[in-house]
């Protein structure tokens, strides 16, 4: 039996028309690569898995019966994966080009690079800041007061390195989970997902540990894809932020400390608390739109200081 090329995993949970784009533009683009895909069901009620079996029977497909996050589900895909080379992509995106294939061939070509990503657009095809650096105390001061917006010093943007355009083959510390190809033998070494992180914070966390044992993490431009999650993400969703507060003050405890973990918590404390206290002010003063980021933040606020997070 012939080992697949690329095994690809990807995670759903009621996205049933991105999900039907994103299988047919792998399929489509499969320029000659043996492909093996995956797809993990979070409990969806939208038809998505009657539609994974009819139109896509050639796809492997695991029907969980309650949503167990993004990186449960991927550990789950992992298991029924036998491909040289894993890919973890959204089901909120689609594949451009040979860009599969040409991701293959760099980790065929690269054998001290643990994992890669490729440059990732918008929509309206528009870059998307993904794969950066390690989100650092500074780096959350940085981004929490606004100042990364600033494109001097360099420092301030370190964390997003805004002064890059994902042109150019770089070293980076954290690659987005919406397109992160790694080799067979990182996922045997390292490990899987941080089952701990249920949605958040666990890319960052296993790219961490892949840099750890000694494995180099790349941004390669060769090629692209289009992802639409970042659009979505923009909607005020103070659940949502609160998530992703947990995953980012779960990763300085995990990887540097109860001190570094405290001092995450102050720093995003401080900025939502800010942010309520702003907007409540804007929305007495009846500005348009005021009332519901004023709701917004306090919603955060509490739930930071309900949940002890």
């Amino acid at each position: 039996m012939n080992t697949p090329d690329l095994s690809i995993v990807i995670v759903e949970w009621n996205t049933i028309d991105l999900l039907r784009d994103c299988l047919r533009s792998v399929y489509d683009n499969a320029a000659g690569l043996d492909l093996e895909v995956i797809v993990v069901d979070n409990a969806s009620t939208d038809g998505s898995p009657a539609m994974v079996e009819t139109e896509f029977p050639q796809v492997i497909q695991l029907k969980n019966t309650d949503n167990r996050g993004f990186a449960a589900a991927n550990n789950q895909g992992f298991e029924h994966c036998s491909g040289r080379h894993v890919l973890l992509l959204n089901s909120d995106t689609y594949v451009l080009s040979d860009v599969l294939l040409q991701s293959v061939q760099y980790l065929d070509t690269h054998p001290k690079v643990g994992a890669m990503g490729c440059r990732v657009l918008n929509p309206d095809k528009t870059m998307q800041r993904t794969c950066s650096m390690w989100p650092r105390l500074l780096d959350l001061v940085f981004m929490s007061s606004g100042l990364w917006k600033l494109k001097k010093p360099q420092l301030f943007g370190r964390y997003q390195m805004t002064d890059w355009k994902r042109d150019t083959e770089r070293d980076v510390e954290v690659i987005s989970g919406c397109y992160l190809m790694v080799r067979r033998e990182v996922l045997q070494s390292v490990g899987p997902l941080d089952e701990d992180f249920f949605f958040f914070g666990e890319e960052t966390d296993w790219c961490r540990r892949m840099r750890d044992a000694g494995w180099q993490l790349k941004f390669a431009p060769v090629g692209e894809i289009v992802h639409y999650g970042s659009a979505s993400a923009r909607k005020l969703n103070h659940r949502r932020d609160l998530m992703l507060t947990d995953a980012t003050i779960r990763l300085h405890r995990k990887h540097g400390g109860a001190g570094s973990a405290a001092a995450a918590w102050a720093i995003l404390f401080g900025f939502n608390l800010s942010r309520a206290a702003f907007w409540s002010l804007r929305s007495a003063l009846h500005a348009q739109g005021a009332s519901d980021r004023a709701r917004h933040f306090r919603n955060v606020v509490f739930g930071m200081v309900k949940a002890e997070i």
